[in-house]
């Protein structure tokens, strides 16, 4: 689980607290209901108006995916497919069926079943490809939804400032009540921008983030079992993949394995 985004939402709103501490102001001022609910309904409301319903939910689908954000590392796909490399040299293509029924990932999955089926190479490729396409449209929508939500709400918030402000002017004849009345106006517009900027942006950057990693580990999966379906040699098949990856992301997942095999090590001697 990366928690990152748990972890710079808590930052956000807790900075916004001690700004409004050391100010000398209350929480409790900005915890209004009626703006709060004209901002986050309306515009979840116009957020579903300009979509499908088809989109919506696959936007509510994927925010458990935002907040984990759990990602396959490079390296272990790369490890993955070299394995598979070694099994189909030794026992042939055939045995990568056996391997697909045991492998989680989907994609992978389908890939390896092929191979076994006798699936042509290029006909493979373009079989994969259009999978990875159809990912990218499906998680784009989804961002995409989120993203919308952030453009809304600021302007809902405007709009409930000026309904507020237009109740304030109904009442000029009470100008010891005037202050607090146009103080209340304006969180409508605070928690437009808030929302947009605190929670909505976020999640569809978020999902976008998530979603190129993803058919980043996809494209790295087709061209390694691409390339063992033509025989390749694992060794070289290893320094193909790992061309394909970021050095830094390369060297997080180097380092990973380094602290994971020490403790090992360290048990390993004390056994001795």
């Amino acid at each position: 689980m990366d928690p990152s985004t748990l972890i710079g939402l808590a930052l956000a709103f807790g900075s916004l607290v001690t700004m409004i501490t050391i100010e000398g102001g209350h929480v409790q001022s900005i915890l209004l209901p009626p703006p709060m609910i004209l901002v986050f309904g309306a515009t979840i409301a116009v957020g579903v108006a300009g979509s499908t319903i088809k989109d919506v939910l696959r936007a509510v689908k994927a925010l458990p995916r935002a907040i984990r954000g759990k990602s396959t590392p490079p390296h272990d796909s790369i490890e993955q497919v070299v394995s598979l490399a070694e099994k189909a040299r030794s026992e042939g293509l055939l045995a990568l069926e056996q391997e697909a029924s045991t492998v989680d990932d989907p994609f992978l999955r389908r890939a390896l079943q092929s191979i076994a089926d006798g699936t042509d190479g290029d006909e493979l490729r373009y079989m994969l490809e259009d999978e990875i396409g159809t990912k990218i449209k499906s998680d784009h929508s989804a961002a995409k939804f989120f993203n919308s939500l952030g453009g809304y709400a600021p302007t809902i918030g405007i709009i409930g400032t000026v309904v507020s402000l237009t109740h304030v002017l109904e009442n000029l004849s009470s100008p010891d009540k005037l202050g607090p009345m146009i103080a209340t106006a304006f969180v409508a517009t605070l928690w437009g921008l808030l929302s947009a900027n605190f929670i909505w942006l976020p999640l569809g950057s978020r999902l976008a983030r998530i979603s190129e990693l993803e058919v980043e580990r996809m494209t790295l999966l087709m061209e390694g079992v691409l390339a063992v379906q033509a025989g390749s040699q694992p060794l070289l098949l290893r320094e193909r993949l790992r061309a394909m990856v970021p050095a830094h992301d390369l060297k997080s997942a180097g380092a990973k394995a380094k602290e994971d095999a020490g403790p090992k090590k360290s048990k390993d001697r004390k056994a001795a």
